[in-house]
């Protein structure tokens, strides 16, 4: 799977952007078709507290595309939101898969 990063109005350091891989490298496991994985991350009105946004999109084959997005206090929690939010997502597609 292609993982692609991209940090809007800020440069994510190579420490996030490890986490971020590893993180959604990991939905491979729940769903053995996705093709890519769109990450955007970016600060949502910067004097705000739980103001950093993580937003995950997986292209999967039959033209469907998943979408997460999710807000916190730190890019790490937003993304760890995100990724359980796909990852039942990915659950209910498995099961509407098998049942056609």
């Amino acid at each position: 799977m292609e993982v692609k990063l991209n940090s809007v109005h800020f440069n994510a350091d190579q420490k996030l952007i490890e986490f971020v891989n590893k993180k959604v490298s990991k939905l491979d496991t729940f769903f053995d078709g996705i093709i890519k994985a769109d990450v955007t991350l970016k600060v949502a009105k910067p004097e705000t507290a739980n103001n950093k946004v993580a937003e995950l999109k997986l292209s999967i084959p039959a033209t469907e595309n998943l979408f997460a997005k999710k807000q916190a206090d730190t890019f790490e929690e937003a993304t760890d939101l995100a990724i359980d939010a796909m990852k039942k997502q990915l659950d209910k597609y498995k099961q509407k898969l098998k049942n056609k």
